[in-house]
């Protein structure tokens, strides 16, 4: 099963910057933190979770990745 793609302000390959998403369940753990890197999937990449939300992926300079709202993001120029 496909998931169709999420519309939104961003697409990969975007440089933005943000607060990172962190589930209600691991905020225990970890905290939400400041992140800037590049657009590389946009939508969660599961079915039916993106009707809350659009999420991004977005890669940092150090080759990690870091899940954020769109809502939580901005364009970095």
């Amino acid at each position: 099963m496909t998931t169709p793609p999420v519309t939104g302000p961003f697409l990969v390959g975007d440089r933005v910057r943000g607060t990172t998403y962190v589930p209600p369940d691991s905020r225990k753990r970890e905290a939400p933190e400041r992140f800037e890197g590049v657009v590389v999937q946009v939508g969660s990449g599961y079915p039916k979770v993106d009707a809350e939300g659009d999420f991004l992926w977005v890669r940092l300079a150090d080759c990690t990745e870091r899940q954020a709202l769109t809502t939580d993001t901005e364009p970095n120029p």
